[in-house]
C-alpha cells in the first residue's frame, strides 16, 4: 500500500507519517521500485500511534513503549502523574484569576510586584504556567500566510485589470486575451489552494512535530 492510501485509511498526514519514520516508530519496507510499501503491520502501528498521540503521550514515551523499555501500563501511569501535575497548575491559575475578578481589579489597580512575587513562589513550588509561545507563533504564521496570499492576489488582480483596460484601448484577439488573462487567474487559484493547505498545516501543528509529536 502506498502512503497516499495510508493517509486516507488512517487519517494521519503524509508529513506526520514521514516524521514517525524519522523517529524510528515506523520502518516500512521498500518495493523493487524504491517506493515505501505499507502493510498491515504498519497500518496497525500507525493506529496505535494515533491513539497514544490523542491521549497526549509524548513521542519519546511512545518510542519507549515500542522498544519495550516501558509497558503500556507504565507509560500511562507516568502520563497520569503528569496530567495530575498539569491539572493542579491549571487549578492554581484558575484560583488566581477568580480572586482578581472577585476583587474587581483593574489594570491600574493591579499590584504587579505582589502578584509577580506570588506567581514566582508558585513556580518554585512546581506550578507550571501556560506557555503561549506556540499560540503566538501560530498567529504570526497565519498572519504571514494571509498577507502573502493577499499580496499575490492583489498583484495578479491588478494585472488582469490592466490587461482588460489595455484591451479596451487597443482590442486584442479574444483567444490571445483569454490566454494572457488565464495565467494570473491560475496563479490566484493556486495561491488560494496553497493558502488553504498552509492554514490547515499551521492549525494542525504539523511544523511542531519535533516538539509536539
Amino acid at each position: 500500500m502506498q502512503i497516499k492510501h495510508v493517509e486516507e485509511l488512517v487519517g494521519i498526514t503524509r508529513k506526520n507519517i514521514r516524521f514517525y519514520e524519522e523517529q524510528g516508530l515506523l520502518s516500512p519496507r521498500r518495493a523493487d521500485n524504491g517506493y515505501r510499501e505499507y502493510h498491515e503491520e504498519e497500518i496497525t502501528r500507525l493506529k496505535q500511534i494515533k491513539i497514544l498521540r490523542k491521549l497526549s503521550i509524548p513521542i519519546e514515551d511512545i518510542k519507549r513503549v515500542f522498544d519495550g523499555e516501558y509497558s503500556l501500563d507504565t507509560c500511562l501511569d507516568f502520563h497520569l502523574e503528569e496530567l495530575e501535575r498539569h491539572k493542579k497548575s491549571l487549578e492554581q491559575i484558575q484560583e488566581i484569576s477568580r480572586r482578581l475578578i472577585d476583587r474587581h481589579i483593574t489594570l491600574n489597580m493591579l499590584e504587579t510586584d505582589e502578584c509577580l512575587e506570588e506567581l514566582e513562589r508558585l513556580e518554585k513550588e512546581g506550578v507550571r504556567f501556560m506557555n503561549l509561545n506556540n499560540t503566538d507563533t501560530h498567529r504570526k504564521k497565519t498572519a504571514g500566510a494571509l498577507i502573502g496570499a493577499f499580496s499575490m492576489t492583489v498583484i495578479m488582480a491588478a494585472i488582469i485589470i490592466f490587461m482588460l483596460w489595455a484591451h479596451l484601448q487597443d482590442p486584442l484577439p479574444i483567444g490571445l486575451l483569454v490566454f494572457i488573462i488565464a495565467a494570473p487567474v491560475i496563479i490566484i487559484i493556486g495561491t488560494m489552494a496553497a493558502l488553504i493547505g498552509r492554514l490547515k498545516e499551521i492549525k494542525g501543528g504539523e511544523e511542531d512535530e519535533a516538539s509536539k509529536y
